[in-house]
């Protein structure tokens, strides 16, 4: 399968591009700015409408809350389900970002992360001079509990097999193979929407939550049948956004990733415990540079010292 080549030197969007739309369980219309950032920033979230404007880094250990999104937090202030937007970030090789929003809740837009893509390649991708840190897999690392599984084994590339299993007529187990491409990522995985079934929402709805969920905003299912009208975009929609989640939480490692991940009927809360165990385990991975990538094995690169 094709690879999109190994960028050795950080990236930023080329220009400020905005959007707006309404968050899926405030419900509240919010405008969104993603904004160039120089090397070494790294993706900061800004909430202009508190007082001060505080900054939030994606990164692993600002998560706050998994279980609806991913939700990361500093000193009060909180962004929710950036996880779309992050695995946008990812898929597209972004390093460094300013991410601008008008309230706590991302937009949900359509449910996937294709505006989000759209938007960052209608700005453009701008390289930056210093080159990037990769965190790179050197031994297998693998986290079990009550049958969801990530596990982590060395690969020259970026590789994410994404598996999941549900008792349901329309789901039932599938599974998706994504090799960093950042076309496959465009055209494959971004456009997969999220997805709940109707009865779910119904309760979330009484506990003030899923204000903004309608069938704009993601794939509702019922029993036995899709209710959107246009039904799904890919026969194996539901493992491809799935997928799309996975890439949204691992990119908060703050580093791009060289190695296989695999998750079964994983979500936000194991993946976030899989990130922890990977910090903590650092007899499993290296953080490297490459000055030349075209033409060299990635797991042979120089190591830097951490």
């Amino acid at each position: 399968m094709e690879h999109t080549p190994l960028f050795t030197r950080q990236r930023t969007v080329a220009r400020p591009v905005s959007c707006t739309g309404v968050g899926v369980h405030s419900g509240i219309s919010v405008t969104l700015t993603i904004k160039p950032a120089p090397a070494n920033h790294g993706i900061k979230f800004v909430r202009t409408d508190l007082p001060d404007s505080p900054a939030i880094s994606a990164i692993f250990n600002n998560v706050v809350d998994t279980s609806l999104a991913t939700v990361i937090g500093k000193e009060g202030a909180i962004v929710s389900t950036i996880e779309h937007l992050m695995a946008s970030f990812f898929g597209l090789s972004i390093d460094n970002a300013l991410v601008e929003l008008t309230g706590y809740e991302m937009p949900i837009m359509d449910g996937s992360a294709g505006q989000f893509t759209a938007m960052i390649l209608d700005a453009g991708v701008q390289d930056l001079p210093n080159p990037r840190s990769f965190i790179v897999i050197t031994q297998e690392l693998a986290i079990e509990e009550f049958g969801k599984v990530v596990k982590a084994t060395p690969h020259p590339f970026f590789k994410l097999s994404c598996t999941i299993d549900f008792d349901h007529p329309l789901i039932r187990r599938q599974t998706f193979v994504f090799d960093m491409c950042q076309k496959t990522f465009a055209e494959e995985i971004s456009m997969a929407r999220t997805f709940g079934f109707y009865k779910d929402v119904e309760q979330l709805r009484m506990y003030g939550l899923a204000k903004g969920a309608t069938l704009d905003t993601g794939i509702a299912i019922d029993k036995d049948s899709i209710l959107n009208e246009d039904g799904l975009r890919f026969n194996d929609e539901f493992v491809r956004h799935k997928l799309l989640d996975c890439l949204g939480d691992f990119s908060l490692m703050g580093m791009p990733i060289l190695g296989h991940i695999e998750t079964f009927k994983s979500g936000h809360a194991f993946n976030h415990a899989f990130l922890k165990e990977l910090f903590n385990r650092k007899d499993c991975w290296e953080t490297r540079t490459f000055e030349d990538a075209e033409n060299q094995n990635p797991l042979k690169s120089k190591s830097l010292a951490i």
